[in-house]
């Protein structure tokens, strides 16, 4: 028999091979990274402002194919400007620690805490008790419930919370997934959906919120001058601006989910059946489970009453602590069921926005994107229209809190250097964040809802390009009617 022959190195020439076919987008991103670094700076651009440019196109590529996990992405970035911006530990670290982190964080702990609770049999049982058993009613049930919670605690962790109570209805009809397929989708679908729309409607839907008030302060507030007061955006005031545009899309996403998957069931009797024996099993609730519904709503109370003085994060932080103090939650659990790395991330790209407007890079790309439009383009409904357009395309490759970020300083100084409306454009701006129906990583509750195995990637576009048509148009006839209506 002839031995085989192993030539020295093999393996390791091996090994070499597969963490390059591993991480080549990260070496392109790296690639196209020293391109840009190497260009001469365009007319008008400063070397700081190409290199923040520089920083946030490599993050972008790293956002979008994710050859590494997005916590080192977000690390790069704080090195980066370190590195190449010169700036001080300091700078960047006060840069990254801001109310916005803070409310992310806060947010986070008081999903771990609710979830700890197991509330999910009760709360589907309680959909259905409210909206009966027929399936389009079950749907606007789930989508109504999610639309309710993603207002107030965040897209990602209702569809967390969400998923579980789907899964109940669905599995309890059938046990064999090809036969509740376009059910699964619809459901899954509402829950995805519904806390993506609704997460526009309020400062503590979304992180993306939180950030657009924190740049409107940022660039446009100065206490000297009262003029400047309406860039102070509070919660009830982003209350009566957006969450009517999330009721008008509500009914809108039952009939586009309905007429593009057409469910196997008409009732969802059996599964009711089947899950009110096992929340008889479980028994009633506990004094806990009162304890932490209250804790809740004091927290909402909170953001509607005090957010204006005392900000959204330290009211967030002050939920997740009083769950701790009545020994609702543990430590160890928000330590281990607390995304950490997302944190990391939101604070990155908050760092790099403030970056993109300090360096002027913001207005140097708001001052190109304007030039590249038609001349009718350049202001009212059309200018709306491209940055709606413009954001999502963005937030379907990157999470929404991260495109606006990103895209909040180049849209902000584009209405200034036109005289629209920044208040406009910067809603407009942070409500399009919310259109990520494209991609499974558009949005955590996309995610979440394809991880549980009944969703292809292609259900996404198949429906997802009629939600964001139909999102577009709600949206611009809002801030063409409504918004001027009521003074903003």
């Amino acid at each position: 028999m002839r031995a085989s022959l192993r030539l020295p190195g093999q393996p390791v020439l091996r090994s070499v091979m597969l963490f390059v076919r591993e991480k080549r987008w990260l070496f392109f991103a790296i690639l196209v990274g020293l391109v840009f670094y190497l260009a001469p700076s365009p007319e008008g651009l400063s070397r700081d402002g190409q290199l923040v440019l520089v920083i946030s196109v490599v993050a972008v590529v790293l956002f979008v194919t994710e050859p590494i996990p997005l916590p080192a992405v977000a690390f790069m970035i704080i090195i980066s400007q370190i590195l190449l911006l010169g700036r001080g530990v300091a700078e960047v670290g006060a840069s990254l620690i801001n109310g916005s982190v803070f409310f992310i964080i806060g947010s986070l702990m008081l999903a771990v805490a609710v979830v700890k609770q197991k509330l999910d049999k009760r709360l589907a049982y309680l959909i259905v008790r409210l909206s009966g058993t027929k399936t389009r009613n079950v749907a606007i049930g789930v989508a109504v419930v999610s639309g309710l919670l993603a207002s107030v605690i965040g897209e990602h962790t209702v569809a967390a919370m969400m998923l579980p109570v789907a899964l109940t209805l669905i599995t309890l009809t059938s046990d064999d997934p090809k036969k509740v397929r376009n059910l699964a989708a619809v459901l899954l679908f509402s829950i995805a959906y519904g806390s993506s729309i609704a997460g526009i409607g309020t400062p503590s839907g979304g992180a993306r919120n939180a950030i657009m008030i924190g740049y409107w302060k940022e660039f446009f507030y100065n206490p000297d001058d009262p003029n400047t007061a309406k860039y102070l955006v509070d919660y009830v005031k982003w209350v009566i601006i957006a969450y009517p545009v999330f009721l008008a899309q509500l009914p809108v996403v039952i009939v586009i989910l309905f007429s593009t998957f057409k469910p196997e069931y008409n009732h969802l009797t059996r599964a009711v059946v089947k899950l009110r024996a096992q929340i008889e099993r479980e028994g009633p609730m506990t004094p806990s489970h009162f304890m932490a519904i209250g804790l809740f709503f004091l927290t909402l109370l909170g953001w509607v009453f005090f957010s204006g003085t005392i900000g959204l994060g330290t009211i967030a932080l002050m939920g997740g602590v009083a769950f701790m103090i009545f020994g609702l939650v543990r430590w160890e659990d928000l330590n281990s069921g607390v995304n950490w790395g997302v944190v990391w991330l939101y604070a990155a790209a908050i760092s790099l926005g403030i970056q993109m407007k300090d360096s002027g890079a913001a207005m140097w790309l708001a001052d190109s994107f304007l030039k590249v439009l038609p001349e009718f383009m350049e202001t009212g409904t059309p200018l709306l229209a491209s940055v709606s357009v413009l954001t999502t395309l963005v937030t379907n490759t990157m999470s929404n809190g991260a495109a606006v970020a990103v895209l909040g300083p180049i849209t902000l100084n584009l209405a200034h250097s036109t005289g629209d409306s920044e208040l406009i454009v910067g809603f407009v701006t942070a409500i399009s964040s919310a259109f990520a129906y494209l991609t499974v990583i558009g949005t955590p509750a996309c995610t979440i809802v394809y991880a549980s195995g009944y969703l292809k990637t292609t259900d996404f576009l198949k429906v997802g390009y009629k939600m964001a048509i139909m999102s577009t148009i709600i949206l611009l006839a809002f801030a063409a009617l409504y918004w001027p209506a009521i003074g903003i």
